[in-house]
């Protein structure tokens, strides 16, 4: 076993990993990094359907480094997606550092703040730090469905063509994008479409006048104005809900993750979608619905999201709560060092461009915490800085929040060190853990 407790792991080689990567490696920081899949690109590259379309646009989507190429629609494909991602990977030569089908069973602290890593190959390495981007779209979340149904129950990452839903009665829960999706496809090769919306959510176009709508936001565009932009774009576009049979939402815009779609609508006045309010029970190929309605179904799509998870952490570790991961800064414990949580937030808008301003600052934010004995996470907590209450970022606060501490770093710097005098013997508490005997990592 080579040594690695000078360097980093980066669990993961999705999007987000693959963006830290880039920026430890011009950073000179040295690290390895493992994926359980067998090739690089998350979720875009073993979780979504062919079909599938980025929300976003591609101009913030691609890191701001590394343009996509100029023929990609402003809209790219799942395909589109992954042979950008191989592209980036080998353009900064990252693909040396990763080791594919390696997955992780175990993260825990030991002596002399370091942290002990064990693979399912019954390996065991040992890393100064560990940094968690294994991604919050692979855990799946059902909903709580009453009765018994006798024809088959998927949860929408399990869904891959319209094939699948051919000639087929189809009842998709969930009002996000990929239920949206999905009860759009079978509007077009099924034999019925049923969106069972819990609530009712704001639909809106993924494009306004030719802009695609994540690029119409500017970094001085504070959120009250851009939710006043959006509910206008609604307005002339999209409408009333009462025009479409459906309840006006009860949230306001931005506060939940936003759905764009311009498709469920059109195919809701032309017959095609029939909009039903939450599921009250299942019997046989029954579905009842809480107006009193029933449907005849042959499947059933739960688009009903995903669990953050790290199931290879020790419950001392778990700082999962709901969405929301209980770290400062985004990232970082105030109890223990070296364990870093990215990717976890779900940001309104492209995500390159965010990790791409972010990971230049994580190297910085790295290499300070080796001048450290106190873990950098207790220095943002005395600072004030407080935990988070959403999983939802406005990409433009990021942006002038990642500013703000680029600017401040050096003042940063020496507030860290001033508080590092008063623990000059902190270390990281050891945990004695075994790991799970069943786990279902992917990243």
């Amino acid at each position: 076993m080579h040594d690695t407790q000078h360097k980093q792991l980066i669990i993961g080689a999705g999007f987000v990993g693959l963006g830290i990567a880039q920026a430890l490696k011009a950073a000179g920081i040295p690290y390895d990094q493992v994926d359980a899949s067998d090739d690089i690109g998350g979720n875009w590259h073993h979780g979504v359907y062919t079909t599938a379309h980025i929300i976003s646009s591609k101009k913030v989507t691609q890191f701001t480094h590394f343009p996509m190429p100029a023929e990609y629609p402003a809209f790219p494909s799942a395909q589109n997606m992954v042979d950008y991602l191989r592209q980036f990977a080998d353009h900064f030569r990252l693909q040396d550092h990763i080791q594919l089908g390696c997955k992780v069973i175990l993260v825990r602290p030991i002596a002399q703040n370091r942290w002990e890593v064990t693979f399912d190959n019954a390996e065991q390495s040992v890393y100064k730090g560990v940094i968690l981007c294994n991604g919050h779209h692979w855990c799946k979340k059902f909903p709580d469905l009453k009765g018994r149904f006798n024809g088959p129950i998927w949860h929408s990452k399990d869904y891959r063509h319209p094939d699948q839903l051919q000639g087929k009665r189809v009842l998709v829960i969930g009002g996000g994008n990929s239920a949206c999706d999905i009860a759009a496809e079978a509007a077009r090769v099924g034999a019925k479409s049923i969106l069972s919306l819990r609530e009712s959510v704001w639909f809106m176009p993924k494009s306004f006048a030719g802009i695609p709508i994540a690029n119409l936001a500017q970094p001085w565009t504070p959120e009250w104005l851009q939710r006043l932009m959006v509910h206008s774009i609604i307005r002339l576009t999209f409408g009333s809900h009462k025009s479409y049979g459906l309840p006006k939402p009860k949230h306001r815009i931005f506060a939940k993750h936003p759905t764009l779609n311009n498709e469920v609508p059109y195919y809701i006045q032309h017959g095609r979608i029939a909009p039903k309010p939450a599921v009250d029970y299942l019997e046989d190929d029954h579905v009842h619905f809480v107006d009193g309605s029933i449907e005849t179904i042959d499947l059933i799509v739960c688009a009903t999201g995903y669990k953050v998870a790290y199931p290879f952490l020790p419950p001392e570790l778990q700082r999962v709560n709901g969405p929301i991961v209980e770290c400062y800064a985004g990232s970082l414990l105030s109890d223990y060092k070296g364990l870093y949580f990215l990717g976890w937030r779900q940001a309104r808008g492209g995500l390159g461009s965010l990790i791409a301003a972010y990971g230049q600052i994580f190297a910085q934010l790295l290499k300070l915490q080796d001048q450290l004995e106190i873990p950098l996470g207790l220095v943002f907590k005395d600072l004030g800085v407080a935990l988070p209450k959403t999983h939802l970022s406005d990409p433009q606060v990021v942006f002038r929040q990642l500013r703000l501490l680029r600017l401040s770093f050096p003042w940063l710097k020496r507030k860290a060190n001033q508080m590092d005098k008063k623990y000059a013997h902190f270390e990281n508490q050891p945990i004695v853990a075994t790991p799970k005997t069943k786990t279902v990592t992917v990243y």
